[in-house]
């Protein structure tokens, strides 16, 4: 019966030791808790009026779907919170696309091919579309600004 107490005790030692520390590594590593200062500027700012602003932890994430109705810059911005000065342009490449339906690629617009940290484009686009991003390793942010 002795055994089976220290036996018990140890396990239950084990289970707390391996508890602690866990909890503020996980939420770090889902971006709950990431302070400001890890994220990209196109986070940060407000979105202005007609702006559209997405942001995803992890691809594949389909978006939407939002109106749009005229020019717009497509600004994006990838961020590794655990290592500021990563290379993006060893990385695999961001891909986004616009699909008027979900997981329809049938027709669609692509905004971002690109193995680096940011970039922009400047596109058209009337209707409702859903903003599908197929690959990218890290945090993004997407950023649609109506051209005046």
């Amino acid at each position: 019966m002795r055994a089976a107490t220290n036996h018990a005790a140890v396990l239950l030692a084990v289970a707390a030791f391996a508890g602690c520390g866990s909890g503020g590594g996980h939420a770090a590593q889902r971006g709950r808790t990431q302070p400001a200062a890890a994220l990209p500027a196109l986070a940060t700012r407000a979105p202005a009026t007609g702006e559209i602003v997405l942001r995803g932890e992890a691809s594949p994430h389909t978006h939407g779907p939002y109106a749009f109705d005229g020019r717009y810059v497509v600004r994006f911005e990838q961020y590794a919170p655990e290592d500021p000065d990563l290379d993006f342009t060893a990385q695999t490449p961001f891909s986004a696309s616009l699909e008027r339906r979900r997981d329809d690629p049938r027709g669609a617009v692509e905004l971002v091919e690109a193995a680096a940290r940011s970039g922009r484009k400047e596109v058209e686009i009337h209707g409702r579309r859903f903003v599908d991003v197929q690959f990218g390793d890290f945090p993004y942010v997407v950023r649609f600004t109506p051209r005046r």
